[in-house]
């Protein structure tokens, strides 16, 4: 035996070795890891051999692999070894402990963690009850040396990990363990906070005296791993053990931030104590860290880490080692900061709770520790410390401290400073840009943290102007004349386009940006917060004069103008007289250029100040409509008058200002005034777009792709005298108009107003009054021609006409790259800091011109219904005319296409339509549309699943292009967002939600999103979800609803989780349970419980899709298995089901005499029955199972005499005597 082995570990030596050599070639190393593997799984003397190659004469991978050989022996064969085996092992595993390893210096991490791994996978295996004095062992071996004592805290820290935090362990043992951690936890916190105590103080002895450093490195090895041990404990464990002695832990760990070797690891667990929840009353203690000397050992500890990392920077050390210094300096100041953020939250807590604690009284001292994060150089703190601070300046009795208000001012001097875009990671032009590089991979990464933060920071600065808003007003009045009177500075990086214009970086630019975000934060609070008679007016009108007066020819700080001129516009009201000069502000906006009549194209920033002037104006029209009415006819003669010069403005400037009067004219009040505006208005287009010419163009498709341009060779030069151009900007125009109109022509909301002004023509059944719109009579003139652009649209896919497309604009249909960038959740390109005019080619601008044109077409049709209301729905044969438009050559019309008919028409019109009109026009709409979607949606699933289930060879044969790959999972990503459009459409027809639900479309909402949501959901005995009266109306066809039961049960087992929790949960048991009474038959009830399992074995691995569909299978299976005996076929199908565990379920489902368990145990039970369905993840699918046996059951008393740290031979050994030898 002994030769056996001694030859077996001199081939697994060569074995290893040849694995760790980098010189190996790829087939001797897998060679020699399949050696290696066998061994471990099929070798019958595993131990000698893992014992001899794990001695210390070994070297470290050498003695690693040995190690792992012991692991898997316990881990895979422990269930089948003989007990005398067990102790054996077990007892050479502990003499490892006491001198198998080097000195605590010397010894590899990796050796300590897997010899650590070997112990507690026999903790988890046999202790409490055949291991009784484990822990009395651990203790004994820490008197060995500090190598031992380090590896027991190792043990400790792996063993809370396994069974708390990651529970890698059948429910009984760890409950057995937990309960037996808890018992002991007194002593188990004692123990650990002595070998911190001592090892510290060995420390600080011998750390000062020459000779001993090595001594004195062993002592904080020690320290750390104690205090990385109760970091791993301090999460869970009852707070009294926090908060014992007076809370001598946090006393401690407050001392240990003075120390830089020891000082991360003590915040950490400082951190994690003071972020526990919990009953307030035991977190009363936590107000001694408000203290003067905990305060000061914080603010202390802050000083010298901040002034470490600095002085480093300045040191002759080499790049590599500065870098490192700082960054755990730095990480110690980012854990510190979230220590006072944790200590901020516990105080908003506890003060005005029933737990009745007092503001501390140096709550001041606590704040300027606060407020000295907020004014750090870097970013990452300053945006830490955001949520606490508006958790203070939210609370009801904090916010009225008279130090939390002063702070709340001081805080708002700081944003000044915090607002100010600056720390770029690539440039050196502030302190901030050091921190930066640490904490961003790029300016793109940097920009993109910062818009977030700058977000929060408006939603901080809105709660401080709550407590003090007309100092927060003084604070930013100052502030915007500083900067009117301060001259342009351009800095280093100026515009491209023009001399002496700013780019986005230019120190003036910045400076303007952050001032108009804090006047536009502080300006609409002081309205909320004043009473009309303390109202700053006059100071507000001089800055809007000021504002007024300034004239800038730069487009950057123009547009900060505009965003002030919009926030002291509530001023205006006081002072009506102003009002033509505010106006006239923003018409000479909307048509700045930088060089008057230029050919070239217009820069970013210049659309933008254009489009910022028209939504300023629409804005103003749409919340002071009543205000601007006098200057309506000063309004509308500008408007006509910028009309009439053709080259001013674009499309959707003009649209956007006929909108802004669109508004105005509903405060008319009177039908017939209002009616006429509109038809002046809108004459130009209703004689355009219901021309002879234009008839022609929109129903033929041929000649409508002529007309657009879309069938002729172009080249770039000829793109200003282009006639196709002009073709689509009249047809955008026309479009533009029509929405902007549908969406903003409105009736009085007060009815007798409306009945007044001659809007309400009669009642409906339900008694309901019956409104009409003064934009109807134009609307339906268009509409026929609109239906018929619909129609025309559908019919360009088709092959025919795709042939039509010239060589230019073959790609025309395809969507743009920033479109599938933002489907995907690619990052958009990068920064432009420089404002370089927007070109683009002939293919884009077709490919916009299509996207909007389609999507434009859809939001006139969803929102005609709301805008006209019955006009509309009482129009002849409207179901049929949208579907001879809307539904036409659906098979060739691409999914991208198919977004906008779903989400911005069909799913508004589910909306809007009222109840008498679901017979006549939903019915029709909906029916022939879901049995369509159906039939698509499982084509392309099905090529889907396909595509991911190619073997391996075959794959491997495909050299897949990178854009190949790409476009894949963009049209993969499309089907799973138009999937979640029709059955959001299908929710919305037919689910009365009654419970909050998350967000119906959201590009961004993913898997780990999802999984991070709660299963509450479906926590309740029957879901609470009704059905709508649309959806009972659907429900009464029976094709309509048996293609919504088909299509919803379908889903289930696509390949999206999303959809399968959100359809599980809330709409499958809806549907189903209408006919749970019927006589439905047995095939279709087998095929409604087989697809939930099918959706278990795709989605299964995910916790919240798991419960979501057992709940539904347990549903389904309850209600319908005592008339349909064809359920139990299907269970017993499952695999590894149990039949007799079956056989007990459906007695105690079928028998009412059986004794009934409780809805939590029910589905326990019921879990258990269909386990076998539930498909592994990936990474689980090939990993070798673990198992661990359950040992007896501990005896269950109230509080046990004896803990089982004692060392008499009483405890929970004495029950087991009659067992084998215990361990």
């Amino acid at each position: 035996m002994a030769d056996q082995v001694a030859a077996m570990c001199e081939q697994l030596i060569k074995a290893v070795n040849m694995m760790m050599d980098p010189e190996t070639s790829q087939i001797y190393r897998l060679e020699a890891l399949k050696f290696c593997e066998e061994f471990k799984e099929t070798c019958t003397f595993c131990v000698p051999c893992g014992l001899r190659l794990a001695e210390k004469t070994q070297t470290a991978v050498v003695r690693h692999f040995g190690l792992q050989v012991l692991e898997h022996v316990v881990k895979f064969r422990w269930n089948n070894m003989p007990q005398q085996e067990k102790v054996q092992l077990k007892n050479c595993a502990m003499q490892l402990l006491s001198n198998g390893t080097h000195s605590i210096l010397e010894e590899e991490s990796h050796i300590k963690d897997v010899l650590s791994r070997i112990i507690v996978e026999m903790i988890k295996r046999e202790w409490p009850q055949h291991w009784p004095h484990m822990l009395k062992e651990m203790e004994s071996l820490t008197s060995l040396g500090e190598a031992q004592t380090e590896l027991v805290m190792l043990i400790l820290l792996r063993l809370a990990e396994d069974v708390i935090t990651f529970q890698t362990l059948p429910t009984q043992r760890r409950r057995d363990i937990q309960q037996t951690l808890t018992q002991n936890m007194d002593n188990i916190f004692s123990f650990m906070l002595a070998i911190l105590q001592i090892n510290v103080d060995d420390y600080r002895k011998v750390n000062s005296i020459p000779g001993q450093e090595l001594q004195a490195k062993a002592h904080c090895r020690v320290a750390v791993a104690a205090l990385n041990t109760l970091a791993g404990y301090i999460d869970w464990v009852a707070l009294a053990h926090i908060t014992n002695a007076n809370c001598r832990l946090l006393e401690m760990l407050c001392l240990l931030l003075s120390e830089p070797e020891l000082q991360l690891e003590a915040v950490e667990c400082l951190l994690i104590a003071i972020s526990r929840k919990g009953k307030l009353e035991d977190r009363k203690p936590f107000m001694l860290l408000f203290d003067d000397v905990a305060i000061h050992y914080i603010l202390s500890a802050a000083q010298s880490a901040d002034g470490a990392a600095i002085c480093n920077k300045s040191n002759e050390t080499p790049p590599a080692e500065v870098a490192a210094v700082v960054e755990r300096h730095y990480i110690f100041l980012k854990r510190l900061c979230q220590v006072l953020c944790a200590l901020g939250s516990q105080l908003c807590s506890l003060v005005g709770s029933e737990a009745e604690v007092e503001v501390p009284a140096n709550l001041s001292k606590y704040m300027e520790a606060f407020l000295a994060f907020t004014t750090h150089p870097s970013q990452f703190l300053k945006s830490s410390t955001q949520i606490t601070w508006g958790a203070l300046f939210r609370h009801e009795i904090l916010s009225k401290d008279s130090v939390v208000m002063e702070t709340a001012i001081k805080y708002l001097k700081t944003t000044m400073t915090n607002l100010v875009k600056t720390g770029f990671p690539s440039r050196n032009d502030n302190p901030s840009c050091e921190y930066s590089r640490v904490d961003f991979d790029s300016d793109e990464d940097f920009n993109s943290f910062f818009n977030s933060f700058r977000a929060q920071q408006g939603e901080v600065v809105r709660s401080a102007c709550r407590i003090v808003p007309l100092e927060a007003f003084q604070i930013a009045a100052e502030w915007l004349q500083y900067q009117i009177a301060s001259p342009i500075d351009t800095g280093n990086t100026t515009s491209k386009t023009a001399e002496g214009l700013c780019s986005m970086l230019s120190p003036s630019v910045v400076q303007w940006d952050a001032m108009t975000v804090f006047t536009e934060c502080v300006v609409g609070q002081t309205f909320k917060n004043l009473e009309e008679e303390k109202l700053p007016i006059d100071q507000g009108m001089e800055l809007l004069q000021a504002v007024l007066n300034y004239e800038t020819k730069d487009p950057l700080i123009l547009s900060c103008v505009l965003t002030n001129v919009s926030a002291l516009f509530p001023f205006v009201m006081h002072r009506p007289h102003v009002l033509p000069q505010v106006l006239f502000k923003l018409f000479g906006a909307i048509t700045f250029e930088i060089v008057p009549n230029s050919k070239a194209p217009r820069t970013r920033a210049v659309k933008n100040v254009r489009r910022h002037a028209c939504s300023s104006i629409i804005k103003m029209c749409r919340d002071y409509p009543q205000f601007i009415l006098p200057c309506f006819d000063m309004l509308y003669n500008h408007v006509k008058k910028l009309f009439s010069n053709e080259a001013t403005l674009t499309q959707m400037e003009k649209c956007a200002l006929m909108e802004a009067l669109v508004l105005i004219s509903n405060q008319f009040k009177d039908y017939a005034k209002q009616k006429a505006f509109l038809e002046e208005l809108m004459a130009p287009v209703v004689t355009d777009w219901t021309s002879d010419e234009m008839r022609h163009v929109l129903w033929d498709p041929a000649m409508f792709l002529s007309f657009v341009g879309a069938d002729q060779v172009a080249n770039e030069q000829s793109q200003y005298t282009d006639t196709a151009g002009i073709n689509r900007a009249r047809l955008s125009f026309c479009l533009y108009t029509i929405l902007g109109v549908v969406k903003r022509a409105r009736w009085p909301a007060d009815l007798e107003e409306a009945k007044a002004g001659g809007f309400v023509v009669g009642c409906s059944p339900s008694g309901a009054p019956i409104y009409r719109n003064p934009c109807t009579t134009q609307i339906l003139a268009l509409l026929p021609n609109l239906l018929a652009l619909i129609r025309t649209h559908n019919s360009l896919f088709l092959p025919e006409n795709l042939a039509r497309l010239s060589e230019t604009f073959s790609k025309a249909y395809e969507v743009m790259d920033v479109e599938k960038n933002t489907v995907l959740g690619l990052p958009q390109p990068l920064l432009d800091i420089y404002d370089s005019p927007v070109y683009k080619s002939n293919l884009e601008r077709m490919q916009g011109f299509f996207c909007t044109l389609n999507d434009n077409c859809f939001h006139i049709l969803g929102n005609a219904g709301l805008s006209m209301q019955h006009d509309f729905y009482t129009i002849e044969g409207l179901a049929e005319q949208i579907v001879g438009a809307a539904f036409v050559s659906l098979d060739h019309v691409p999914d991208h296409r198919l977004r906008p008919m779903i989400r911005v028409f069909l799913k508004q019109l589910v909306l809007s339509c009222p109840q008498e009109f679901y017979d006549s026009l939903l019915c029709p709409l909906l029916g022939p549309l879901f049995a369509y979607m159906l039939q698509r949606l499982n084509v392309k699933w099905q090529v889907i699943n396909q595509r991911t289930s190619v073997n391996g060879e075959e794959e491997e044969e495909v050299v897949c292009e990178e854009s190949q790959v790409t476009q894949e999972m963009w049209e993969e990503q499309l089907v799973r967002l138009v999937t979640r459009e029709v059955l959001d459409l299908l929710t919305v027809s037919c689910i009365s939600k009654k419970v909050p639900e998350p967000a119906g479309n959201k590009e961004e909402l993913e898997e780990e999103d999802m999984m991070t949501d709660s299963a509450q959901t479906v926590s309740s005995g029957q879901p609470t979800d009704e059905l709508t009266e649309l959806g009972k109306c659907l429900v009464k066809h029976e094709n309509i609803y048996m293609n919504l039961l088909t299509i919803s049960f379908t889903s289930l087992s696509w390949k999206d989780t999303v959809n399968c929790h959100r359809t599980a949960s809330m709409v499958c048991w809806s549907l189903l349970r209408q006919v749970v009474g019927g006589n439905l038959l047995p095939e279709a009830v087998t095929w409604f419980y087989t697809s939930v399992l099918r959706g278990l074995q795709m989605h299964g691995q995910h916790e919240v899709c798991n419960s979501a569909l057992s709940h539904l299978a347990m549903l389904i299976y309850d209600n319908l298995r005592p008339r349909y005996a064809e359920l139990r076929a299907v269970m017993t199908q499952i695999p590894n089901i149990s039949v007799e565990a079956l056989d007990q379920y459906e007695h105690r489902l079928m028998d009412p005499s059986a004794q009934k368990f409780g809805e939590k145990k029910r589905k326990d039970q019921f879990k258990k029955l269909i386990a076998g369905t539930v498909g592994k993840a990936l990474c689980q699918q090939f990993r070798k199972e673990v198992h661990i046996r359950n040992l007896p059951s501990l005896f269950k008393k109230p509080k046990p005499e004896k803990e089982i740290l004692n060392n008499e031979a009483l405890g929970l050994a004495v029950l087991f005597t009659s067992e084998h030898d215990t361990l």
